[in-house]
């Protein structure tokens, strides 16, 4: 009786054991709905890129993943929501490149985005376009810099609003190029690309999603595409590095960052499904209807991207005038 009670207490005890219990928690993970927090309104590209692929990881797993738009500040006030919740991989975050430009954009932001937050994966890239009227004298990038160097100043391009995407790409053209074209910006895109349409702007620095239907209806000419290298999908059409601006790259990035500390069999979780997802046929596909590519990676990958691309954007921000407080 003694020797039973005594194996039935040894039991207990390595069941009860840290180890054992944390082997139980992730086993177990996850256990209730994933809220996935989009930092811009509904519609949007980061908005459509989360919508995509949390409809594969949904698709015959145990993951339920609910989409929660905060938008607001350029999407710091969705990041700041992500970066103040527990590390227990139930709270997700997904941004864009703008998440790299907010360091320097904002004076002062609520969390400090390396520190605050970890990555899980990228997910997917969208090509910036540069556009013009399908009217414009610029048949080509070259045209368009002998215009911008002839006329400094008298070169227009149009964003949809200060600090803006479509703003900073526009001063980095500057920066790489040597000119000075001068920015008008709008209070969004759909009122920056109408009136490049019309001819009242030179050109625009589009995502592929904003532009693409345009370029196919003929009221808009693509002069280059800001990528490092062709665009599968318009193989015909040069980087604007090709085209006379050497070093030239803008991508619209996207990925998905957790609260920091959040556990690393939790994050290897994440990755695994994002990854599955993201190299599956369907999405693949629905994303390459949006002119996206999928981006997949690994954690530690993301974190050097965001810690790059804020290094590569500061020059940029401040050149642009466009530093806000908060």
């Amino acid at each position: 009786m003694q020797i039973r009670k005594l194996l039935r207490a040894v039991f207990l005890s390595v069941l009860c054991s840290p180890m054992l219990a944390s082997l139980a928690v992730a086993d177990a993970y996850p256990s209730k709905p994933i809220r996935l927090i989009v930092p811009f309104a509904a519609g949007s590209a980061t908005d459509l890129l989360a919508r995509i692929v949390t409809a594969e990881m949904t698709t015959g797993s145990n993951f339920q993943i609910v989409v929660d738009n905060r938008p607001g500040a350029g999407g710091t006030i969705g990041t700041s929501a992500v970066a103040k919740s527990p590390a227990d991989g139930y709270t997700l975050l997904l941004v864009s490149a703008g998440h790299a430009v907010n360091p320097t954009l904002y004076t002062k932001l609520s969390y400090d985005t390396t520190k605050d937050l970890m990555g899980i994966s990228t997910v997917a890239t969208m090509p910036y376009l540069l556009v013009v009227s399908a009217s414009s004298p610029y048949r080509n990038l070259k045209d368009l810099l002998a215009a911008a160097r002839a006329r400094p100043g008298g070169v227009t391009y149009s964003s949809a609003g200060s600090g803006s995407s479509s703003h900073l790409s526009g001063e980095l053209f500057n920066l790489k190029a040597g000119v000075e074209t001068r920015h008008i910006p709008y209070k969004g895109a759909p009122a920056a690309i109408t009136d490049v349409m019309s001819g009242r702007v030179d050109m625009f620095f589009a995502p592929a999603i904003t532009a693409m239907q345009y370029v196919k209806d003929g009221k808009l000419r693509v002069l280059g595409v800001a990528t490092a290298s062709r665009v599968p999908s318009m193989p015909d059409i040069p980087t604007i590095s090709e085209g006379g601006v050497p070093g030239y790259v803008f991508d619209a990035w996207f990925g998905v960052l957790a609260p920091a500390g959040t556990r690393k069999d939790v994050v290897a979780r994440l990755n695994g499904a994002m990854k599955k997802a993201l190299t599956s046929p369907a999405t693949r596909e629905r994303l390459g209807l949006q002119g996206a590519e999928p981006m997949p990676s690994s954690p530690e990958a993301f974190d050097r991207l965001i810690v790059a691309e804020i290094a590569k954007m500061e020059p940029v921000v401040k050149r642009s005038g466009a530093i806000a407080g908060q």
